[in-house]
């Protein structure tokens, strides 16, 4: 009988010393990343019977385990890939966002600056000084373009080396992933008992892995793990890997795109099948946000330059000369970098219109004649003077010399009518008479005989019409299809990226709350509570003093039974 208390004491003293380990274990990893508590699970031993009945045969340890909730384990994973994607997105456009906006460097200010230089010079065409300081702010305005295109390219070489490291860390953690498979496998396989320390690794590792790509687990019967990203591609099978990597678009070979790697070579994944964590928030952030923003910038380049150099063409400039481009129209490849003035010299503004017209001096009637303007089809400067003789008898015009033409009456509705070479033009007041480029309009009662003259601007040094002009297209809807200003088209950029910036902000801060909130679940479930383990200690401590005293009360029955037998 005191070998049978004997027996009991020492499973329970076995028994406390258990639970004192595994309690200690608890309390040193109780700031481990993934660490999940352990409990000790025991049971009354198999009782022995004496015919009197069953005496019990103390206790014995059914196993170690962890508590783990998978079900807590997959939100915390979900939530932790979605706010991973928006944080990453959110700190790549917040880049943007402040280049756009920041009233020093953005481009608003060089455009407001570049129209009022326009705008001094049609207030004194002659002057030099002011031509250059118009071309100044033409220079600041390419600066401005150049040096907004060069930080968007510096974010895109940012987004391709993101890429990079991302994939590499996928890669990575999938091989760490199935050694672990391979470990817990051999390790369970050997016990029959779960490998808890392994298994936290493992979890903690796919927890990291989402907070680089969104990832689905599927768990074997083994206790293995199958690791799935995308639309369903595996990266774990197993203790067998699968890797991404990383080429060159087809269409832009320096635009890093992500790929799967297969027995054949590489194929491209769609990016839409790349969604979460940071890997997913940086693919999204370039598809829908930066290559947004650097076409935005390209066309207000294109299109300011294409259409200012358009109105250039039809003014004069101080050598007589008709304008020619003033800005480089960029290229498609070179984006807004390649925005720049295309002329040094201030003399070559063409702050003059081409043409002037003039009532003669000696004219009866009460006839006047616009200053007229000229459009694209005015390539070639009119050699001299087109005289338009009243004939009030038949009252027409008639042409010197003979050119065809054409007249364009307001209406409604609008009618035009086109007069062949040689043949008079009938007269209706106000409307607009046109030929090679000119247009221009007579109005009032011209008597027999009065001329009017459309002739080259021969020494209009003084002249700024074509200046009121160029100025005027600050305020023309000349961008989107004709819709809005290049400042609204620039308005649109700032408020596009602002708006989804601000988005970003508040989602991420909901997606942090929900994240914090799963965490909080889990670790209730599975975190460490020092004053719960400390009162394990405690607990376990007098178990093993009560064991102790067990057998040493045994101890003493064995000396008697000892002495009586002598």
């Amino acid at each position: 009988m005191a070998t049978n208390i004997l027996g009991i004491g020492q499973s329970a003293l076995a028994a406390a010393q258990v639970g004192l380990s595994t309690a200690g274990h608890n309390i040193a990893n109780a700031a481990t990343p993934g660490f999940s508590r352990q409990v000790v699970v025991q049971g009354a031993a198999q009782p022995q019977s004496f015919g009197f009945g069953f005496m019990g045969q103390g206790t014995e340890i059914s196993t170690v385990k962890r508590i783990y909730s998978e079900f807590l384990g997959s939100q915390v994973r979900t939530a932790q890939t979605t706010k991973s994607g928006l944080d990453s997105y959110y700190a790549q456009i917040k880049q943007i966002d402040n280049m756009l906006a920041d009233p020093a460097s953005g481009l608003s200010p060089a455009l407001q600056s570049f129209f009022s230089g326009i705008q001094e010079l049609a207030s004194n065409p002659a002057s030099i000084p002011a031509r250059q300081a118009a071309l100044s702010s033409a220079e600041s305005l390419a600066a401005r373009f150049q040096s907004m295109a060069g930080r968007l390219d510096e974010i895109e070489q940012g987004v391709n080396s993101q890429i990079t490291s991302g994939v590499n860390a996928i890669n990575s953690y999938a091989k760490q992933i199935a050694q672990l498979n391979d470990a817990i496998g051999r390790a369970q396989g050997a016990s029959g008992q779960p490998a808890n320390d392994l298994l936290d690794q493992r979890d903690q590792l796919i927890l990291d892995l989402n907070k680089e790509i969104r990832a689905t687990v599927v768990k074997q019967g083994d206790g293995g793990y199958n690791v799935f990203i995308g639309n369903g591609q595996p990266l774990v099978v197993g203790v067998t890997t699968s890797s991404l990597t990383t080429m060159g678009s087809l269409t832009d070979p320096e635009r890093i795109e992500v790929a799967y790697q297969t027995t054949s070579g590489p194929v491209m994944v769609g990016k839409s099948s790349l969604g979460g964590g940071k890997l997913g928030g940086v693919l999204e952030f370039r598809s829908q946000s930066l290559e947004p923003a650097q076409k935005a910038l390209d066309d207000l380049a294109i299109g300011l330059a294409t259409t200012f150099n358009a109105q250039h063409r039809l003014g004069q400039d101080l050598d007589g000369n008709l304008g020619g481009d003033f800005f480089v129209v960029p290229t498609a490849q070179a984006g807004a970098s390649g925005f720049g003035v295309a002329i040094n010299d201030p003399r070559l503004i063409a702050a003059a219109a081409p043409i002037r017209t003039a009532a003669t001096t000696g004219n009866a009637g009460s006839g006047a004649i616009s200053a007229g303007t000229v459009d694209s089809n005015y390539t070639t400067p009119l050699p001299a003077p087109v005289t338009l003789t009243y004939d009030g008898l038949a009252d027409v015009f008639n042409v010197s010399p003979a050119t065809a033409v054409t007249v364009t009456e307001a209406g409604p509705p609008p009618t035009t009518s086109t007069i062949a070479s040689g043949n008079p033009v009938p007269y209706t007041p106000g409307a607009t008479i046109s030929f090679g480029g000119i247009s221009f309009t007579i109005s009032g009662t011209p008597a027999g005989g009065d001329q009017f003259t459309v002739g080259p601007n021969t020494g209009g040094v003084g002249d700024n019409r074509n200046a009121l002009l160029l100025g005027a297209l600050q305020t023309t809807n000349t961008m989107n299809g004709g819709t809005t200003t290049y400042q609204g088209a620039y308005s649109q950029l700032v408020s596009q990226i602002g708006n989804k910036t601000r988005e970003l902000d508040v989602t991420s801060s909901a997606a942090g709350k929900l994240l914090s909130e799963a965490n909080l679940s889990l670790q209730a479930e599975s975190g460490v509570n020092l004053d719960e383990e400390a009162t394990n200690l405690l607990r376990y401590q007098q178990a093993y003093q009560a064991a102790g005293k067990v057998m040493q009360i045994a101890s003493q029955m064995f000396d008697v039974l000892l002495s009586l037998g002598r």
